[in-house]
């Protein structure tokens, strides 16, 4: 067995670890370290695509592990996390849809969709410098902070405090209009630009440099809440230099 070959593989595998604890732990009730794991997988994910080309251990199995991976990590861990959201405000309702526990399955759009999506980049040859649809990692951390934006902004520093986001995030509407909006983005025909630099110059990296450092400005200003606000710049950025990527 060769290990260097098999490096990226576990990294792999721990970030398919991480999406089973984080589906384990909203079954327990603890929805905050949930969506913790999600972004540690996130993480995982990172490493192991870098590792593999390091390494230059890119394979088949690797390929087709990550993406398998990534559907537990980056669709079905985020999906039963805005499961378990919209579900708590049904109790009691005087909406039909909410009264007869309707609308939280909008949820499983974010698992389907994230194995579209995954099972597109696979065969799409047009996803090798630029994403078509936005990426799962990016979907999932986008939901992934709403638990941590509702349970613990309050307790977090932050240069300008973002209060309202808690209270727009526990709207069952808005959350239930995220979450289809959120589900066709990742199955859609929209380009947007991928973190891949082959150089380091100004004019082939531009949107790259400007999101870095757009993410950065906004984490320093808002704390965890700029996550949301980091996606949404993400994509935006996307829509804004369309003729570049």
């Amino acid at each position: 067995m060769n290990i260097k070959s098999n490096i990226p593989n576990i990294l792999t595998i721990c970030n398919l670890i991480c999406g089973l604890v984080s589906v384990t732990l909203v079954m327990e009730g603890n929805i905050v370290m949930a969506a913790v794991f999600i972004f540690i997988a996130g993480v995982f994910d990172y490493l192991d695509g870098t590792t593999a080309k390091l390494l230059n251990a890119r394979s088949l199995l690797g390929k087709e592990l990550d993406s398998l991976s990534d559907v537990v990590s980056f669709g079905v861990a985020p999906g039963i996390i805005i499961y378990q959201l919209l579900s708590v405000p049904c109790a009691g309702s005087s909406n039909f849809l909410e009264r007869m526990h309707i609308v939280p399955y909008f949820a499983l759009l974010i698992p389907v969709c994230s194995a579209i999506r995954l099972a597109k980049f696979n065969l799409d040859l047009r996803q090798e410098e630029s994403f078509i649809g936005l990426p799962t990692p990016g979907n999932a951390m986008f939901f992934a902070a709403i638990p941590l934006i509702i349970h613990l902004q309050s307790r977090m520093f932050s240069i300008i405090p973002l209060d309202f986001m808690a209270t727009f995030f526990s709207n069952t509407r808005v959350l239930t209009i995220l979450t289809v909006f959120f589900s066709y983005l990742l199955i859609s025909e929209l380009r947007l630009f991928s973190m891949k630099f082959k150089t380091m110059d100004w004019h082939s990296n531009k949107v790259r440099y400007i999101f870095l450092i757009l993410s950065v400005l906004l984490l320093i200003l808002f704390s965890m809440s700029a996550i949301p606000l980091i996606i949404a710049a993400y994509i935006f950025l996307s829509l804004g230099f369309q003729k570049h990527l």
